[in-house]
């Protein structure tokens, strides 16, 4: 009787076990109270039409003269202005080029790599909504869970992401879409982890093309992406061996730079489509490995507590006050060039119809 309870016991103990670790990663996403949140609501990120001025490389030489908006970083989870992140403030920086929009992300913090091991390392993400019912709480707020969430049960709720964990990426390189994985059909990124993702709830997130319902070839990663920190001694580049590149502890700022199309080829609903002189709505996350402890993935902080208004800007609203006086300018200098002209005329013809007549000279011998 004892022999078949232990035999019981250790054929049940698997199933134990996997029944703990299915939980703790469902409570790795639940906040720990009710949740609630003080937002900005008139927090704005424009976006202005500025062509032919970003390079894109994790420099922020080129961002000098563009305005950010500056955002104190708090817990996704429970953003309390106790937990703030205590290094400093991001600040979020964007425009677009008629083709492409662009972001500059800027955040101090000492300067942590970890080659191989991105929890040790520094990580930001963007998320914009897509679907009309689309939450920033919950990643989209879709109820239904991993077993039951498809593009019909979620509809409405889709999240659009891109995700840039640095472990493996070299400062000042390149990373995002590329012809290896973009030629497979997905939003990942075998190289430097600069992914492109979709989610309906933190439980439902996948690469693009890929999903519960099967994968679709017709999907791609659009984003690009480079990084770097103040304290690099070096602006030639970086290659690999160079790693880790600068000294741990050290003090600084990290940039993230990054761009995408305006619009995309998706016909899947999985990527935000951007559109001159409207608004969308974004958020921005931040992972750091805080004394040195590797991050989780509900262990981020937030720009904000909800949704963020970004202002994709016409080119036209920066020629609204200067159109009209331009062309009144040019009107006024062709009128005073007529009247110069008229002027001149005018004398001419006088001048030939009443200048003197001249009374040629008679020799008295020849009267």
């Amino acid at each position: 009787m004892l022999r078949k309870l232990l035999l019981l016991l250790q054929l049940q103990l698997p199933i134990l076990v996997f029944i703990s670790v299915s939980i703790g990663r469902v409570n790795s996403h639940q906040e720990s109270g009710e949740w609630s949140c003080e937002s900005g609501s008139e927090t704005r990120v424009d976006a202005e039409f500025k062509p032919g001025l970003i390079s894109l490389d994790g420099h922020a030489e080129d961002w000098k003269d563009i305005d950010g908006f500056e955002f104190s970083l708090l817990p996704a989870l429970d953003p309390h202005p106790d937990h703030e992140y205590k290094a400093g403030k991001m600040t979020v920086k964007a425009l677009h080029d008629g083709h492409d929009v662009f972001f500059m992300l800027q955040v101090d913090g000492d300067y942590a790599y970890s080659k191989g091991n991105s929890k040790k390392c520094p990580s930001v993400s963007l998320m914009f909504q897509i679907g009309d019912s689309a939450t920033y709480h919950n990643m989209g707020g879709c109820s239904q869970g991993t077993g039951s969430c498809t593009n019909k049960t979620c509809k409405g709720h889709e999240v659009d992401i891109m995700h840039f964990s640095i472990g493996n990426a070299i400062p000042g390189r390149l990373y995002g879409g590329n012809l290896v994985d973009n030629s497979e059909g997905n939003g990942g990124d075998r190289f430097g982890h600069l992914v492109d993702l979709y989610s309906w709830n933190p439980h439902c997130r996948y690469l693009d093309g890929l999903g519960p319902s099967g994968n679709d070839t017709s999907a791609q990663n659009d984003w690009k992406g480079a990084w770097w920190h103040s304290s690099f001694d070096v602006n030639s580049g970086f290659v690999e061996e160079d790693s880790p590149y600068s000294s741990d502890g050290k003090q600084g700022t990290y940039y993230f730079e990054f761009s995408r199309p305006l619009r995309t080829m998706d016909r899947l609903q999985q990527d935000a489509q951007f559109t001159i002189g409207s608004l969308s709505k974004m958020s921005v996350a931040f992972w750091y490995p805080v004394d040195g402890q590797p991050w989780h993935g509900s262990g981020h902080y937030s720009v904000d507590c909800d949704w963020v208004r970004l202002d994709i800007s016409s080119g036209n609203s920066m020629l609204t006050s200067t159109g009209p006086s331009a062309s009144g300018n040019v009107s006024s200098a062709f009128a005073l060039l007529l009247s110069v002209v008229s002027l001149c005329v005018s004398i001419f013809v006088g001048y030939r119809l009443f200048r003197p007549k001249s009374i040629p000279f008679t020799p008295m011998e020849n009267l």
